[in-house]
């Protein structure tokens, strides 16, 4: 797959604006700055995009484009929408009894709500890892191979298996104990096997709701190792609450927050402002943006 995004190193301009407290060891990674090319490619295209429940609206006027080989965090308070706009990216509110989605989601610049669209092949191409590890209760082997298995992909197994943990950096750690019950690895290996099965069917993107959420600081680390090398051959899009985490591993940022109506009874989510992540923990736009950042709220 052909990458789009470059970076080049720069140092900072003399009058460049000052890291906001909390973030100077992420902002110093982030001197690195994100430049960008003369055309980027738009996986998702979100426009005018609400999701309501049972009738009452979750999220709305959601709009913005994720791009092809970042890594793209989203940010807010509990509440805010963020897993539910997540879910919306590969059609995992269908599965919510009362779920609605209204807008558009354009992937790769197709319909992804189309009647004739299948979910099953969305959620093919646009993997899911969830925030507590989620293994079958099965042997290592069978969890990697269960994907590859229903949708009748070619090639031998045992490759596809070695192929998918090498990528999700497990390899070394299971390659003698395959056949056994995945529920005796530790967590982190248990996230990490997670998301070598989303690999194992090869999707265009993942989608990461909260993933290090339940793990320890040395298995957080991995993971984000880990994200940060398969951004080289696809898309992420990772749901956090995790200010430090979303500084060092993202190159875009949404922050979303909570409006509330004028009963102050309806919660609605909205997206508050998005944009490279750099600008978005030194300099954002909205206030809200650096009150959420800087610990103010939230």
């Amino acid at each position: 797959m052909e990458h789009v995004t470059e970076r080049e190193r720069r140092e900072p301009a003399a009058d460049e604006p000052s890291v906001r407290p909390g973030f100077a060891a992420e902002a110093r990674q982030l001197q690195s700055v994100r430049v960008e090319p003369a055309e980027r490619e738009a996986v998702f295209s979100l426009r005018d995009l609400a999701v309501l429940y049972s009738g009452s609206k979750a999220v709305e006027g959601v709009e913005f484009d994720l791009y092809r080989n970042e890594i793209t965090a989203f940010i807010g308070p509990s509440g805010c929408g963020k897993s539910t706009i997540l879910r919306c990216l590969n059609r995992m509110n269908d599965l919510i009894r009362g779920a609605e989605v209204r807008g558009e989601v354009r992937y790769h610049d197709e319909n992804l709500y189309h009647p004739k669209i299948d979910p099953v092949q969305v959620r093919k191409r646009i993997g899911m890892v969830f925030q507590k590890p989620n293994p079958f209760p099965k042997s290592i082997y069978d969890n990697i191979a269960f994907g590859p298995r229903v949708l009748g992909m070619k090639g031998q197994m045992d490759e596809i298996v070695a192929s998918a943990l090498r990528r999700a950096a497990l390899w070394d750690d299971v390659k003698d104990r395959l056949k056994q019950n995945a529920f005796g690895m530790s967590g982190g290996q248990q996230q990490r096997l997670c998301i070598a099965r989303a690999l194992a069917v090869e999707p265009d993107v993942i989608l990461m709701d909260e993933p290090c959420s339940a793990l320890d600081p040395i298995s957080t680390g991995r993971i984000e190792e880990l994200m940060l090398e398969l951004k080289e051959h696809l898309s992420i899009v990772v749901v956090t609450h995790n200010m430090q985490q979303a500084a060092r591993v993202s190159d875009r940022t949404a922050f979303f927050t909570v409006d509330l109506r004028a009963n102050e009874t309806q919660r609605i989510g909205k997206l508050v402002e998005y944009a490279p992540t750099d600008k978005i923990f030194t300099t954002p736009d909205d206030e809200r943006t650096e009150q959420y950042v800087t610990g103010k709220f939230g």
